[in-house]
């Protein structure tokens, strides 16, 4: 078994982190305070092409389609900076631009994958709604045929960067079959007429990652937008989430390796009792747990992209991985805070802001709770 990485994956994470170091981390703390993303960040994060890691360069992308550990490793060092623009790529490539590529007609690859590619149009996967959260079937917003065209009704909440996106992958309700709700997903365009921008949340963490209501009324899809197959919306959505999962298990990683790092830096500086803080067994017991969390995080996700990578069945490996992942990034950053102290609670130092960011990767693409019934569901189904 080879734990080494390729010669590609280790420049792809030195670029990164050194273009993460200058253009996201000076402007981290003003982006989070905004409640917005920096636009000259956005426009860097564009030249790199970090919007189109996911796909084939035919499709103006990086071609990073066949290596999710590199996609991971590029997630990762991004998170490392700020966690908010983690995610804003993560969802725009994996659950929003990579499944229209892995699932879509050549003429949908056609029409959107460029400028998703360019990050010219930001993608958005829209699912939640009020009644709709864990119980992912419980969707209510639908869609009835009329002609050539799906008449859109309902809303959507919680959905990462649906204030900014203008390519939506909409799952509704188109029907009930046995007693049983059937649902499809619509790719939306965001200009489309009926479709508006909701309240947009104020949240705890990530806050310059734009979260959205999103309101459909009369919004009329073309049929030729349905991707995959009419009714089947329900196994699509796990499919693409199987896949988000690696990304935002990246950025729990990413922003795990943040609290650490700052958490040994800080050690060596803080002076207490006449020595380094970090001389004390109570710290240095508190650094070596974090390190191995993030470390078993990062090995738990370069395991899920490999068997996605290779063909695998990899669903179960994707949601360890986010489950590790993030509850290793809360327990990181609620380290950092401990050993910062009362500098840890104040704006000053970003231990705050990783404290704050992590306790949403618990939550967002499926809870810790989620994750437990998937992994043991899988488990007790195939026996162990």
């Amino acid at each position: 078994m080879d734990f080494s990485l390729s010669e590609k994956q280790k420049m792809l994470k030195n670029i990164t982190r050194k273009f993460a170091e200058e253009f996201l981390v000076p402007v981290a703390k003003e982006s989070d305070a905004k409640q917005e993303l920096d636009e000259t960040a956005f426009k860097k994060m564009q030249e790199m092409n970090y919007f189109g890691a996911c796909l084939p360069e035919e499709y103006g992308g990086a071609g990073l389609q066949n290596d999710t550990i590199g996609f991971s490793i590029v997630v990762e060092e991004i998170s490392r900076a700020d966690a908010a623009w983690g995610i804003t790529i993560a969802v725009h490539n994996g659950v929003a631009a990579y499944p229209i590529y892995k699932f879509g007609t050549e003429d949908q690859k056609q029409n959107f994958l460029e400028d998703l590619a360019k990050g010219n149009k930001v993608g958005a996967f829209c699912l939640t709604e009020a009644n709709a959260g864990s119980d992912a079937g419980g969707v209510q917003l639908t869609a009835v045929k009329d002609g050539d065209e799906y008449i859109l009704n309902g809303t959507k909440i919680f959905a990462t960067s649906g204030g900014i996106a203008k390519t939506l992958l909409v799952v509704a309700k188109t029907g009930e079959k046995d007693s049983r709700r059937q649902m499809t997903v619509f790719i939306v365009d965001g200009d489309t007429p009926g479709y508006s921008v909701g309240v947009k949340e104020d949240k705890l963490g990530v806050r310059a990652s734009n979260t959205s209501e999103l309101v459909f009324e009369e919004v009329r899809v073309p049929q030729e937008n349905i991707l995959g197959n009419l009714g089947e919306g329900f196994k699509m959505a796990m499919k693409i989430l199987d896949f988000g999962r690696i990304g935002i298990a990246a950025q729990c990683v990413g922003l795990g390796q943040a609290a650490l790092e700052a958490s040994v830096k800080y050690s060596n500086e803080r002076v207490q009792f006449g020595k380094p803080i970090g001389r004390f067994q109570g710290i240095q017991w508190k650094i070596a747990d974090m390190a191995c969390a993030v470390e078993s995080a990062r090995l738990f996700t370069y395991k899920a992209a490999y068997l996605h990578d290779n063909g695998e069945d990899f669903g179960m490996a994707s949601s360890m991985a986010k489950l590790v992942a993030s509850e290793a990034a809360m327990q990181a950053a609620h380290g950092a805070v401990q050993i910062h102290g009362g500098y840890g609670l104040m704006k000053a130092y970003p231990v705050e802001r990783y404290f704050r960011d992590a306790k949403m990767g618990e939550i967002y693409e499926g809870t810790s709770e989620i994750q437990r019934l998937v992994i043991a569901s899988n488990l007790l189904r195939k026996g162990a």
